[in-house]
């Protein structure tokens, strides 16, 4: 192992409650949870200061959780900032998901050119208007890629003072000291630059689960999330590509952000790949309630009759796959390629349990294409089993396979080789790709609050699909959408689902921007970097679900695939059929 560097901070909220001078009243904003600022709010007071410490984090929305009087309000206008260097919509997603907080009051969000750093609100009630203003801190700052980011920041305000200055906080300079430690290291010139690039962070924020759906407040989630998409950005600027380039390979990129009992700290150094899966208890695959354990992966996938074929990951990791030959039209079923996105993987073990019983199947599963982000998401999950965990999202390698092609990838074409076997082995036309996106709001907190390059993804919106196809297949991948829509319509429950979460997406966010097909939202568009003519992609908004969720999530990923299968055996044929008479 190589460290790179390994400190601790002094929490913020200590150094306010040592530096205070009896007498003293002041406002301060941090990175902290509510109970944690509350306590520090009576250890003042203990020494005669009156304090109020609110949270840097999401100000808006946890003003109303902690100040606001929502008796008697029928509606609430809040007029949010638009800032010339953020998307125009970042504060309103920021007060995400007020709206799903405040009962029946009806609530509008209003633009407000100036930039100032604040939110007018508006409270009207039975007894009349009350207003107020609600400080969001934020710092306007160019970040280690030399982007200009507006993100949220401390601040300190004391009695009398209308404006306050930036307090940097504990949470901000750990992340700051630990991207300019990496940045700083000589990591030579040839990808992978390492094995395991590993963070260590120990922070005492609790998550704070909210009323809605699986909405969770969780600082060391966020904390994951930066660090993790901010060094794959340093290492996509230092290897010459631009940001968001999905062929980078740096090396398997870990932030491991657990909960302290009071310490702020950070340990990074570079590891050796781990080559071990967690073991986990059987569960029944119709009614599994979490992630399935790889070793029961493997047996089922071992239940399904047909050729085994197989590639390896970068750790020598086996990804396996079986090849049902039958009359039918063939279809290609996949899952784990982003292996956080779990319900999928389920979805497909048991898709393939209901065709394998068909007698004229024919088609390719390979459930779990990802097993080495698939055993980082086991590891993860240990510590904290509700957080997005996008460190499991790529290979080891550090790179989307999906963007790996035998041109870019040299030696490491690992992973990748399944799906060039499963295409050459069964003929498909048609490849069903389950997928999967964060449950609950996703953020980057100290680079700009929106996911860099992710902002469609941002808030969940419903299960929704994605077509991609080549040029000539318009009319097939139109017909597909309108089947397997039509088959996810009658399924108890879904659409009011879909309704629920797109109607909040929309106040917080705007337009989905998707075609509505019978009630889904659905992405169609022509794409000719697979060699496969149609692609049809899951998006259910799995990360982090258990239990009913999870058994519904995966039940709807089974029902895709069981759906597009049957509906391709008419739709190609036709096809053929028509090319035939030409």
């Amino acid at each position: 192992m190589s460290k790179i560097l390994t400190t601790s901070f002094e929490r913020t909220l200590d150094q306010l409650v040592a530096g205070a001078v009896a007498g003293q009243s002041f406002e301060a904003w941090t990175f902290d949870d509510r109970n944690s600022r509350s306590a520090a709010e009576r250890r003042l007071a203990e020494k005669g200061i009156t304090a109020r410490i609110r949270s840097a984090y999401k100000p808006l929305l946890y003003t109303f959780l902690e100040e606001v009087d929502l008796r008697g309000v029928e509606a609430i206008e809040i007029r949010y900032p638009v800032h010339p260097d953020a998307p125009r919509n970042r504060f309103r997603l920021e007060a995400y998901p007020l709206a799903a907080l405040v009962g029946d009051a009806k609530i509008d969000f209003v633009e407000r050119e100036d930039g100032e750093f604040f939110y007018d609100v508006r409270l009207t009630k039975t007894t009349g208007v009350k207003t107020l203003k609600v400080l969001a801190p934020n710092r306007v700052h160019v970040d280690i890629v030399g982007e200009t980011n507006v993100s949220p920041t401390g601040w300190y305000r004391a009695a009398g003072d209308d404006q306050g200055e930036r307090l940097e906080t504990d949470y901000e300079a750990l992340f700051a000291a630990s991207i300019t430690a990496v940045a700083e290291q000589d990591w030579g010139s040839e990808e992978p630059y390492f094995e395991e690039l590993n963070i260590r962070v120990a922070h005492p924020a609790e998550d704070e689960p909210l009323a809605v759906g699986d909405e969770v407040v969780s600082l060391r989630e966020a904390l994951h999330e930066d660090f993790y998409f901010s060094l794959l950005e340093f290492f996509q600027k230092k290897s010459g590509r631009p940001l968001g380039d999905r062929g980078l390979k740096p090396g398997q990129i870990v932030p491991e952000i657990v909960k302290s009992q009071g310490e702020v700290s950070v340990a990074i150094e570079v590891r050796p790949l781990s080559t071990l899966f967690l073991d986990g208890e059987e569960q029944d695959l119709e009614t599994a309630r979490e992630p399935l354990a790889f070793a029961q992966v493997a047996r089922l996938l071992g239940e399904v009759d047909g050729a085994a074929f197989a590639a390896h990951s970068r750790s020598g990791r086996q990804v396996s796959a079986r090849y049902v030959a039958g009359r039918d039209v063939p279809v290609m079923i996949s899952g784990g390629q982003h292996p956080n996105e779990t319900t999928g993987i389920v979805g497909a073990l048991r898709a393939a349990d209901r065709l394998r019983q068909m007698p004229e199947a024919h088609f390719t599963i390979s459930p779990l294409e990802n097993p080495d982000g698939y055993a980082i998401h086991q590891r993860l999950r240990v510590d904290n089993p509700r957080h997005m965990h996008h460190a499991a999202r790529y290979t080891a390698l550090g790179d989307d396979l999906e963007y790996r092609t035998p041109e870019n990838a040299g030696a490491h074409l690992n992973e990748k080789e399944i799906r060039f076997k499963a295409q050459e082995i069964s003929g498909a036309e048609l490849h069903v790709n389950l997928h999967g996106y964060p449950s609950h709001e996703w953020t980057r907190p100290l680079s700009g609050y929106v996911p860099r390059g992710f902002g469609m993804w941002t808030l969940p919106k419903g299960f929704f699909l994605i077509m991609r196809h080549h040029a000539s297949w318009e009319d097939q991948a139109e017909a597909l959408l309108d089947r397997v829509t039509r088959h996810l319509g009658a399924i108890p429950g879904l659409l009011d689902y879909n309704n629920r979460q797109i109607a909040l997406y929309e106040i917080h966010a705007g337009e989905t921007g998707f075609r509505i097909i019978n009630g889904f939202p659905c992405l169609s568009s022509i794409d000719d970097r697979h060699t496969v003519p149609m692609t049809l992609i899951t998006e259910y908004p799995d990360e982090t679900i258990y239990g009913d969720a999870f058994i519904a999530g995966h039940t709807a990923q089974m029902e895709t695939v069981l759906s597009a299968y049957a509906a391709w055996q008419e739709i190609l044929p036709a096809r053929q059929a028509a090319a035939a008479s030409v």
